[in-house]
């Protein structure tokens, strides 16, 4: 009964259990708990999550040069942190496929250049290797392409392993080409010459792919 009218007054229910008559309860040493010891397992830790790296490769070193004339006049020089690039295996298996698109422009347009390289496996270099080049131009209703890889050239390829840990088989494709001959637009009404090119992007593969 003693502690219910403890409990009471300590609730404000004096109305109902008189607190004053209550005796002082008798004096004893604190009491003192064991400190509560958490093991060392169960102590969760931060994880660092690494950021995503911008642009084309993750190594900060993807490029693409183009001397571009015609119905385009350009000199491209866009460097990895302005680069959106892609790259692997051609559909066929007969050889890659390296994509880079540069960065958009104040109306929106941004060009594209798609370069299917004859003759080249995964993880192997080449030269003098027969390419396709096709060039969008994304937001302006615009395509140019060889349509055909006779008439353009990768003089010298290589690629170099990236190693990635848990991620698919990664590499960077290094490589230099010019054109003989130009892209056309599907209509033939418009014509532009790459007269030489530069890159460096990234290629994946799969557990798949040609070796």
């Amino acid at each position: 009964m003693r502690l219910i009218r403890v409990i009471a007054c300590a609730l404000g229910l004096a109305a109902v259990f008189p607190c004053a008559a209550l005796p002082a309860p008798p004096s004893s040493a604190p009491l003192t708990l064991p400190p509560i010891v958490m093991p060392a397992d169960t102590v969760p830790t931060p994880q660092a999550v690494p950021a995503a790296a911008p642009g084309c490769l993750p190594t900060g070193n993807g490029y693409l040069k183009a001397t571009i004339r015609g119905a385009l006049n350009l000199d491209i020089d866009w460097h990895n942190a302005e680069i959106e690039c892609d790259g692997g295996p051609r559909p066929d298996g007969s050889g890659i496929r390296m994509s880079f698109a540069g960065p958009k422009r104040a109306d929106g347009q941004r060009l594209r250049m798609v370069f299917g390289v004859n003759a080249v496996r995964e993880g192997h270099g080449g030269r003098t290797l027969p390419t396709n080049l096709t060039l969008i131009v994304e937001g302006g209703q615009r395509l140019y392409t060889t349509r055909g890889t006779e008439h353009c050239t990768v003089d010298r390829l290589s690629q170099q392993r990236l190693r990635a840990p848990g991620t698919p088989r990664r590499y960077r494709v290094v490589a230099r080409g010019f054109c003989v001959a130009p892209a056309s637009t599907l209509n033939g009404a418009e014509h532009v010459l790459v007269s030489s090119f530069d890159f460096a992007g990234n290629a994946v593969f799969g557990d798949d792919a040609i070796r």
